[in-house]
Parts: C-alpha cells; sequence; structure tokens
C-alpha cells in the first residue's frame, strides 16, 4: 500500500495480494482518522460481502473466489469502543458482468485498489441499538 495526503484527502493505492478493510482499518488508526468518507474502485480474487437480515437480526455472507471488478466502494469512518468503526459496502462485478453487492467484510487485491479517503473533522461515535440489532451513529451536541 502506497499513499499521499492532499489537504483532507487521502489517495490510497492498495495493491496485489492485499487485504482491503485490514489496510483501510490499520491505515486510520495510523493518521488518526476518526470521522472520513471512502471511495474506491479496483480489482478483487477473493471478496466476502453480507447482508443484514432484519426479522433475525444477523448477518449472512458470501464469499466469492475469481476475477471481480469492483464497481464502486462506498464507505464512512466512524468510532466505536475507542476503536475505528469502518462501515463499508461494496459491488463486485464478473466476466459475465453480473454484479453483487453488499456489506463489504473483506476483500483480496487482484490487480489494484484505488481508495479516496476524505477526512471530516471531529468525530461520530456508535452504539449498538438493540431494537435494530445495529450499531447506529449516536450524535451529541
Amino acid at each position: 500500500m502506497d499513499f499521499i495526503r492532499k489537504g483532507k484527502h487521502f489517495i490510497l493505492r492498495i495493491d496485489k495480494n492485499e487485504e482491503i478493510v485490514e489496510i483501510l482499518k490499520k491505515f486510520c488508526k495510523d493518521n488518526k482518522i476518526k470521522l472520513g468518507v471512502i471511495t474506491g474502485i479496483g480489482a478483487v480474487n477473493k471478496a466476502v460481502i453480507g447482508l443484514f437480515k432484519s426479522d433475525t437480526k444477523k448477518f449472512i455472507k458470501k464469499e466469492f473466489n475469481g476475477d471481480f471488478e469492483i464497481t464502486a466502494l462506498n464507505g464512512n469512518i466512524t468510532r466505536m469502543n475507542d476503536e475505528e468503526y469502518l462501515h463499508i459496502h461494496v459491488n463486485i462485478a464478473d466476466d459475465n458482468f453480473n454484479t453483487y453487492g453488499g456489506h463489504f467484510s473483506s476483500g483480496i487485491v487482484s490487480g489494484t485498489c484505488e481508495i479516496v479517503i476524505t477526512q471530516i473533522d471531529g468525530e461520530v461515535l456508535r452504539k449498538f441499538n438493540e431494537e435494530t440489532g445495529l450499531n447506529l451513529f449516536e450524535f451529541y451536541s
């Protein structure tokens, strides 16, 4: 992984065989990014994508193996329990141009992955919400 900073924007190149989510979490920690927006494109040969089932309050996950383009990667950076909390969604496309998308748990880069992180001043915390079963934004004045 390599990067350059331009003001409040970090432009990252994640390299072949690197795991995207792990690198992003470490990058945010190392650079003290407590609040921000993540966007990206690239290619993976392994991805784990999830869907939250509201009736059971559980995530189901599916692993995809093979050549996939990341057609869209979007997310946000917040904090929970004194740690970086990344909430990322992804769409990937296979060689038949079928697309799959959902909550992005992990992905191994097959060629490159280009990410832009925009840092926002301050921080937003998350708190577990019993009713939804999700970690929601918690706003304090």
